[in-house]
């Protein structure tokens, strides 16, 4: 029993155009659906770098401590120079903010009288707590995500006052 198919050319040339079409939906298809259904990119694993011994520290005098963090761009791995303004509070926490006014980026340091962080750029001012005195500054200085372990320091990332993080034990507004 042979089965005899009779095929005209206008026969293989709607099949062809369709089967054409069929793949061309399909590698449109494929990378949108991947794109709508797969969550973007990789969520990072929170780090934490070891920033030194704060054992010696003193409530209300901030310090500035520097530290190494390693940076991952690809397959290269470096390492960079960190510094973040260390305070420890009267009870026993310690705070770390980012090097960086909130205005434009620059270094601030602290002034010892009248006891504020001073930003030389544009004359932002900060409280001993990070937040805004005067100045342009938009909001409170931005905080490292902190822990303390016998007595060392470790910091996570760099997040803008009041974001909330579930490792924060620095932020007064999570403690409520």
């Amino acid at each position: 029993m042979t089965i005899e198919t009779k095929t005209n050319r206008r026969g293989f040339y709607t099949q062809a155009i369709f089967a054409l079409n069929t793949l061309l939906a399909a590698a449109l298809a494929v990378p949108a659906l991947v794109y709508l259904l797969v969550p973007g990119g990789r969520k990072r694993k929170e780090t934490f770098v070891d920033a030194g011994d704060v054992s010696h520290l003193a409530p209300g005098a901030p310090v500035e401590l520097s530290f190494q963090q390693s940076r991952i761009d690809g397959w290269r791995v470096s390492t960079e120079k960190r510094t973040a303004w260390v305070v420890k509070t009267a009870a026993d926490k310690v705070i770390a903010y980012g090097p960086q006014c909130t205005h434009l980026g620059c270094a601030y340091h602290w002034e010892e009288q009248p006891k504020q962080f001073v930003c030389p750029c544009h004359a932002s001012l900060f409280s001993v707590d990070g937040k805004v005195i005067s100045g342009p500054a938009p909001r409170p200085l931005d905080r490292y995500v902190a822990q303390t372990r016998n007595g060392r320091l470790f910091l996570g990332p760099l997040r803008q006052f009041g974001e909330s993080t579930a490792t924060d034990e620095t932020n007064p507004e999570r403690a409520a």
